[in-house]
C-alpha cells in the first residue's frame, strides 16, 4: 500500500500530521509526504523539509489530500493540479482532510460524489457538482473525505479499518490513546454557543469571498474541459 500525502504552500499541518501518524501504523504500508520539487513546506509555523518530489511520484494506492488557507491557491496552480490529477486518476482511494476536499473537486473527481469538508467551507463543493455530506468522515465508493482538520483522525482510523480490519484498526486507537474528551462541546456549529459561533465566522469572512470566487474559476475551467 502506497499512501501519498501531497502537500503545499500554507496546509493545515494537523490535517496531514494527524493521518499520517495513524496509517504510518499500517502494516506494509509506505506514507510519502511530497511537494513539488520536493521544496520545503511551512505550515502555521512549522517548517518540513525533506520531502519528496510530486512530480517524480510514479503512482499510489491513496492520495489523500490536507486543507488550509493554501488550498485555493494550490486549487488554481495549474502544475500541482496536474500531480493530483495524475495520481488520482491511478488510485485506488482518493481522499482528504478539511478542504482538501476542494482539491479533489477541482481535480475533477468529486462530481456526483458526496464528501465532507470544512463547516464553514463546504458549500464551496457545490459549484462542482460534488454532493455535500456533513458527515465527520463521508465515504461515496472509492472517495473517502474527512470534515475540518480533527476529523482526520477519525478520517485515517476509517481507512486503517478499511484496509487491515477493524481489530488493528482498534489496536492503533488503543496505543495511541484516542478517547477524545473535549473540554468544551463547541467543536461544529450546531454545538457551539451563538456568540462563539459568530466570532468565528466574522474571523473567517475575509478569507470567503477570495475563495468563492477561486472555486467559481476553476468549476469554470474545470467545466470548459469536461
Amino acid at each position: 500500500m502506497k499512501i501519498i500525502i501531497p502537500l503545499y504552500p500554507n496546509v493545515t499541518h494537523l490535517d496531514f500530521t494527524g493521518p499520517h501518524q495513524v496509517l504510518s501504523r499500517l502494516p506494509g504500508a509506505t506514507v510519502t509526504v511530497a511537494s513539488m520539487g520536493g521544496a520545503d513546506i511551512e505550515a502555521e509555523g512549522l517548517v518540513f523539509t525533506r520531502l519528496a518530489d510530486l512530480s517524480k511520484i510514479e503512482a499510489c494506492d491513496m492520495l489523500c489530500v490536507p486543507g488550509g488557507l493554501g488550498t485555493t491557491d494550490a486549487m488554481l496552480d495549474d502544475d500541482f493540479m496536474a500531480e493530483i490529477r495524475r495520481l488520482g486518476s491511478g488510485a485506488k482511494y482518493l481522499t482528504s482532510v478539511c478542504t482538501g476536499s476542494l482539491i479533489l473537486a477541482g481535480a475533477g473527481f468529486l462530481r456526483g460524489k458526496r464528501a465532507a469538508c470544512h463547516w464553514a467551507w463546504r458549500d464551496l463543493l457545490e459549484p462542482f457538482g460534488a454532493i455535500v455530506d456533513e458527515s465527520r468522515v463521508a465515504r461515496d465508493g472509492d472517495v473517502i473525505t474527512g470534515g475540518g482538520v480533527t476529523a482526520g483522525l477519525d478520517f485515517a482510523f476509517v481507512m486503517l479499518a478499511e484496509l487491515a480490519g477493524e481489530t488493528l484498526a482498534q489496536s492503533v486507537q488503543l496505543g495511541l490513546e484516542y478517547a477524545p474528551s473535549p473540554p468544551f462541546n463547541s467543536g461544529r456549529p450546531e454545538l457551539a454557543p451563538p456568540q462563539v459561533l459568530a466570532a468565528v465566522k466574522a474571523r473567517m469572512a475575509p478569507l470567503a469571498a477570495e475563495r468563492r470566487a477561486a472555486v467559481e474559476a476553476m468549476a469554470a475551467r474545470l467545466e470548459a474541459v469536461q
